[in-house]
């Protein structure tokens, strides 16, 4: 359904091809916050088209490429966006990061093999705290101010994220993770 969503909103604020889809979602890092596979973009638009949510404007034909067909958003994706969208805000689904169940059980395992990961996982975190922000600075003069909170949410996300892992990183530096009794300080 986020996928749907996503489709349904680009596709409101303008006629696009699929593929103009995908890039507008990776510039706005909409892919880092639902799942896009290759081709699920089309899969998607197909399954849209088919629900008659939104339909062909035109076909841009061309000798040396495939044709690009243009869609529109219809009433009846209107509705279903809307329907969409306050689904999604309603839904509380519990949060599975990938390092969960391995935190849980690094305490079994050779500490300096973790360390060297958890440098790793910094310096990208790192990286994703500057990009989110990046992305948020260059988008506030062209996005509508519903997509400024979902960027600069997503560069909170990432500062949190690198916050836990520091604090992460510390404690198995220090030789810490079979600790017991002791509770995780606040900052």
């Amino acid at each position: 359904m986020p996928m749907k969503l996503a489709i349904l909103g680009l596709l409101l604020e303008r006629d696009m091809h699929p593929y103009e889809i995908t890039l507008v979602m990776k510039e706005r890092s909409i892919d880092q916050v639902i799942k896009m596979q290759t081709g699920s973009v089309y899969y998607a638009v197909d399954k849209l088209g088919a629900g008659g949510h939104i339909e062909a404007v035109k076909v841009i034909h061309s000798p040396d490429r495939p044709d690009k067909t243009i869609y529109r958003i219809t009433d009846k994706g209107k509705a279903l966006m809307e329907q969409l969208i306050l689904q999604q805000i309603r839904k509380s689904d519990p949060m599975y990061h990938p390092v969960h169940i391995a935190l849980s059980l690094t305490h079994l395992i050779d500490q300096e093999k973790v360390g060297k990961l958890l440098e790793e996982r910094i310096r990208e975190a790192e990286h994703q705290v500057n990009f989110a922000y990046q992305l948020y600075e260059e988008h506030i003069s062209v996005v509508p101010r519903s997509v400024l909170h979902l960027m600069y949410g997503r560069y909170e996300h990432c500062q949190t994220e690198l916050k836990w892992l520091k604090r992460l990183q510390a404690d198995v530096l220090a030789n810490r993770l079979n600790d017991t009794g002791t509770p995780i300080a606040p900052d």
